[in-house]
């Protein structure tokens, strides 16, 4: 059995509570960031490789750790149909959560009108959009997708959904085999394990590394962005986090996981996904938490980086908000019965874009031209992309990671002593 809640032993004459929490130091580090974006945005931009060394760090972990704790857990069930009605009741799960993002946003969009009064910039750069709308897969992509021709390929260029699909076969071959498939089961499981260390030591990087991009965000952009486009940043932020709290908090009284319990478990990989954008980034973390947190290793390795291509929350209510968004801009009338047609174009073309950089921007892109939309607005959302993606991204990473929890109860396999003994070891560790 992997064992991910291993701490390292203090060193001897080591005061307790002098040093902060990672979580502390990596909230210090985001402060810092924004401070050194804002007073010197020269010195800011040009740490920038500091936050690419520190992602460059995590995606290096996520194609070993992803695949060695996806084999061990299918192949140490045995059992396929198990697999089978986990990746079902995930699915179910994951349509109707991303539902309601769609639909949240677009009742916020309607009954604030972010874009209403504001006028389109003539002759906007639209180059950048038009290339993003170019990049949609259409569904045999999509399909295909799903396959790669050869797994190192995918590890290399860090596709996910490939990676969990040669996984899953490579899994129940490993099963199928019985005791012969032993010995690499057992190599697998200290690979998990040494990753799982590995990726400690990885975490102890995530303060510069925070700072860094955060530092780098903000001297790139500056603040002033956020006022010129700040009703419409306030509204998805306000949305997000009415998802969280209705949404998120609703599912976990539902399934008996206590919400703020969860919010402490999580809040490490929901960091890091915020100041660096990047799900992948927060992928390790948030494997290790899951399990840690009662969530059985088969079902984490599964369900976590499935939901990284079929159930991007965060992203799904910004992509309804932005959509009517520049519909106003633009004066276009939208009726509802239209708003629901671009809706449901916008519930299947998102699943289709895992791996591409700025997903949404790309489906955005994508569907403002099928409905006649200018591309001037997402030339103007370009703007504002980085940091309307740091709250996405996270809540794209809270999303998932409640999805596990849900799908876990739902097989009745959900460890309630593990939660308990996880969530007293969090307080007990936030200062």
């Amino acid at each position: 059995m992997i064992r991910t809640n291993a701490q390292p032993a203090r060193p001897t004459g080591a005061v307790s509570g002098r040093v902060p929490g990672i979580t502390t130091q990596i909230f210090i580090g985001l402060l810092l960031g924004i401070l050194v974006g804002y007073l010197w945005p020269g010195l800011g931009v040009a740490i920038k490789p500091l936050a690419d060394a520190f992602l460059r760090m995590i995606k290096m972990i996520i194609a070993p750790l992803l695949f060695a704790t996806l084999v061990v857990g299918i192949a140490g069930t045995g059992d396929i149909t198990s697999m089978g009605r986990i990746g079902l009741k995930a699915i179910v799960y994951f349509e109707a959560a991303t539902t309601i993002a769609l639909f949240l946003g677009l009742a916020i969009v309607n009954i604030f009108k972010p874009g209403a009064g504001l006028a389109m910039p003539i002759g906007a750069d639209t180059a950048a959009a038009a290339a993003m709308a170019q990049n949609q897969q259409h569904a045999w992509d999509i399909f295909l997708h799903l396959f790669p021709t050869s797994v190192i390929d995918a590890m290399a260029r860090g596709d996910i959904l490939q990676l969990v699909v040669f996984s899953l076969f490579f899994g129940i071959a490993l099963a199928a085999i019985g005791p012969k498939g032993q010995p690499v089961v057992a190599v697998l499981e200290s690979t998990a394990q040494a990753m799982f260390r590995f990726t400690g030591y990885v975490m102890a990087f995530a303060p510069i590394g925070v700072f860094a991009a955060i530092a780098s965000t903000v001297g790139g952009k500056g603040l002033a962005i956020l006022f010129t486009l700040g009703k419409l940043i306030a509204l998805m932020y306000f949305g997000l986090a009415i998802f969280v709290l209705i949404v998120v908090g609703g599912v976990s009284y539902l399934i008996r996981v206590p919400f703020l319990a969860f919010v402490k478990a999580v809040r490490e990989p929901f960091l890091i996904a915020f100041t660096t954008a990047s799900s992948e980034a927060a992928l390790p973390k948030a494997l290790e938490v899951m399990e840690r947190f009662g969530v059985p290793k088969n079902i984490v390795g599964f369900v976590l980086p499935t939901g990284y291509s079929f159930n991007l929350d965060g992203t799904t209510l910004y992509l309804s908000l932005a959509s009517v968004f520049v519909a106003e801009l633009a004066g276009v009338p939208m009726t509802f019965g239209r708003q629901l047609v671009m809706m449901l174009t916008l519930m299947l073309t998102s699943k289709g874009v895992a791996g591409v950089p700025r997903a949404a921007l790309v489906v955005l892109t994508a569907t403002l031209t099928q409905f006649g939309l200018p591309l001037e607005g997402a030339a103007i959302l370009l703007g504002i992309d980085q940091i309307m993606d740091m709250g996405r991204t996270a809540v794209n990473v809270m999303g998932n990671c409640i999805a596990t929890a849900v799908v876990a109860r739902w097989e009745g396999v959900f460890d309630d002593a593990k939660m308990r003994a996880f969530a007293g070891d969090t307080t007990s560790r936030a200062a």
